[in-house]
């Protein structure tokens, strides 16, 4: 790809009612392991879909079908209405799925501009003078690092460097800059600070204001909630609901994610335990001395 032709640019999707990706009635087996049983999710330009599930819930079975790594042993996937086949990770990325996984979002080792144009490098040159265009590449990621609110001083920092909140945002802004429509965001902020999460949640909510279409996979509803327009809920690889914002608060989300009854066993669990401990004697007190009262 020549620095002379024009890099392909994340588009304006028309919104509509019609989700841009949707999975019905996913299932999903490895072996005698059923990781995903009649799963369905959609999620429209403009919106941001938060899936939720504790871990084993099956949100990575899911990513990965609606990346084209895995095809489903049942039901259907669709885009704009019509169905389709994912071949491959190639193939979801030229419909414009594009899937930033936790721990494979960027290359530590590489500057900004290498890991901004990975895979789709600019070039100059002909024949075997062909080069990456390093001018083009470094005045391309400082604009759009700029764009999303970081100010890069040099593209050729390694992005080993940078917080874990301006990596994962670089990820995302690539995902946007080269042509994405759907944004799967695996967990972005599950190792991050308070402040670091918020550069990226901001981030997040800047990519639904430009009409696309987000999903964002999570177990943290402290980060869903502020953000989400819908809740998909996973449990033990079953749908255990879809919300809109507003129809659900934290303490029915973290139920539907624990599978309710077990958490209320381990809160009565955990207060028994505390009442022993309560009434147990201080093993600091020396022998013949009686615990305080």
């Amino acid at each position: 790809m020549s620095a002379e032709q024009s890099l392909p640019v994340a588009p304006q999707p028309a919104r509509s009612d019609v989700p841009v990706l949707e999975a019905r009635n996913i299932t999903k087996t490895f072996g005698r392991v059923i990781a995903l049983r009649g799963v369905s999710l959609s999620v429209k330009a403009g919106e941001i879909n938060c899936l939720l599930g504790d871990n084993g819930a099956g949100k990575s079975t899911l990513i990965k079908t609606l990346s084209g790594v895995h095809r489903p042993d049942e039901g259907e996937l669709l885009m704009d209405g019509k169905p389709v086949t994912l071949a491959s990770p190639r193939d979801a990325q030229s419909r414009g799925i594009a899937t930033v996984f936790q721990d494979l979002a960027v290359l530590p080792l590489m500057s900004i501009s290498r890991n901004f144009f990975l895979g789709n490098e600019p070039t100059k040159g002909v024949g075997p003078l062909r080069r990456f265009d390093m001018g083009y590449a470094d005045r391309i990621a400082r604009e759009h690092m700029r764009e999303i609110g970081i100010e890069v001083r040099d593209t050729g920092q390694l992005v080993g460097t940078l917080s874990g909140g301006e990596r994962q945002t670089l990820a995302i802004a690539r995902a946007e800059y080269f042509g994405a429509r759907v944004l799967i965001l695996d967990e972005p902020t599950s190792a991050l600070g308070v402040k670091q999460a918020a550069i990226v949640l901001r981030h997040i909510l800047k990519a639904r204001a430009r009409g696309l279409a987000v999903i964002f996979i999570t177990h943290n509803v402290q980060h869903a909630l502020p953000v989400g327009d819908k809740f998909t809920i996973l449990s033990h690889g079953r749908s255990e609901g879809v919300f809109q914002r507003g129809e659900v608060n934290l303490d029915r989300l973290l139920g539907l994610m624990g599978g309710g009854a077990e958490l209320s066993d381990l809160s009565r669990e955990l207060e028994q335990l505390q009442a022993e401990a309560l009434r147990a004697p201080s093993s600091d007190a020396g022998p013949g001395v009686a615990p305080p009262s």
